[in-house]
């Protein structure tokens, strides 16, 4: 069997990775990935634990479908528990399940999903799989049993058809009458994170077609797939399945012919709405590039602690920026100051760093 490297993702994006390399089952080498090493490691089969606290992990009862529309399905489902928009989510499917059984979902930030992926390959490597660590804990037999692993300052629990990381101090809250089984023999963990490597229970990296598709259709499409779906015998779901289904062409119809009217040169592309978005992300930012920069250094000054790292101006790809910060609301106030002048913030990306959160931002015209 060709080796396979699994690597632990830190919760530091500074930190280096702790790896092993797997081979005929057995750990051939183990070590550490330095970040932006001068060889890059030798090339094999990649799989990436990543902090599962970060993951919204469910079993839905999925109708038939494609993989697509699951998704979408899935999406739609779980849209009153998903605190970011559509166009931001990655959503995985695990394995098929037997008939009659609920199929595991993954839901992941895209922005952290790419992070992921960008700190790997700052580390040289590029991955073929990224499974959440609490995926890689071992299903109990039992119904009334979770099994526990503790994974740096959180705490995976796996039961059956259920997973979740959370803080050590709502592990009771959470299991509830369940009782919980810690395993703690460094062995076993390993044991079941080789397990992992070799089969991942599922695969992030899976989402991102469906999450491109998702970024140019949103919600309406989710509902309109899901509905298509769920058509059965049942004259309400049906009526329901084509009711979103016609809502989501006439929602269509209808932002084509206002970006035919604001922009007629879109009007022929494929997806026109994307593109007026596309347009409006690039567009320079209002009162000119001087007027915005010196907006945005008002508004960094005005949070405590916060530094300005990167600030790019591309006519190609608009107006971005790199802030350092010490809580996740500061991009929020930074945004309602560039508000006030009439510019938009946009939050792509947010790693923490030593402590502290580094967020790439754009800035544009607000709309």
């Amino acid at each position: 069997m060709k080796p396979i490297r699994l690597i632990l993702i830190p919760a530091l994006g500074s930190e280096p990775a702790p790896f092993l390399v797997i081979e005929d089952g057995v750990v051939r080498e183990r070590g550490l990935l330095d970040l932006h090493p001068v060889e890059p490691p030798e090339a094999m089969r990649t799989v990436a634990i990543v902090p599962g606290a970060e993951v919204t992990m469910r079993w839905l009862d999925l109708p038939a479908g494609g993989a697509a529309q699951q998704r979408a399905a899935a999406l739609w489902m779980l849209k009153e528990h998903l605190a970011a928009p559509s166009e931001r989510l990655a959503v995985a499917l695990g394995p098929v399940p037997a008939e009659g059984h609920a199929r595991l979902v993954a839901v992941a930030s895209q922005s952290l999903l790419q992070a992921w992926i960008d700190y790997l390959e700052a580390a040289g490597v590029r991955p073929d799989a990224i499974v959440p660590d609490v995926l890689t804990v071992p299903e109990p037999d039992e119904a009334d049993r979770l099994n526990v692993v503790t994974f740096g300052d959180s705490t995976a629990l796996r039961g059956r058809g259920f997973a979740a990381s959370v803080q050590s101090d709502l592990v009771d809250m959470v299991a509830g009458s369940r009782r919980i089984e810690p395993i703690i023999d460094p062995s076993a963990v390993e044991r079941a994170l080789i397990g992992a490597a070799l089969a991942p229970p599922i695969n992030l990296l899976g989402s991102q077609d469906r999450s491109r598709a998702a970024g140019r259709r949103g919600w309406a499409l989710a509902a309109a797939l899901s509905g298509l779906l769920l058509v059965s015998p049942l004259v309400l779901v049906a009526a329901a399945a084509a009711r979103d289904d016609a809502d989501a062409r006439a929602m269509a119809a209808h932002a084509r012919a206002e970006v035919a009217r604001a922009a007629p040169d879109l009007a022929d592309h494929p997806d026109p709405v994307e593109a007026l978005r596309a347009r409006v992300r690039t567009a320079p930012p209002s009162g000119g590039i001087v007027s915005a920069t010196a907006a945005l250094f008002a508004a960094v000054e005005g949070i405590e602690g916060a530094e300005l790292d990167l600030l790019i101006v591309d006519p190609a790809a608009g107006m971005k920026a790199s802030v350092t910060h010490a809580d996740y609301q500061d991009v929020r106030s930074i945004a309602r100051a560039m508000q006030a002048n009439g510019l938009e913030v946009t939050e792509t990306a947010a790693i923490e760093d030593r402590g502290r959160i580094v967020s790439d931002i754009t800035i544009g015209s607000a709309r």
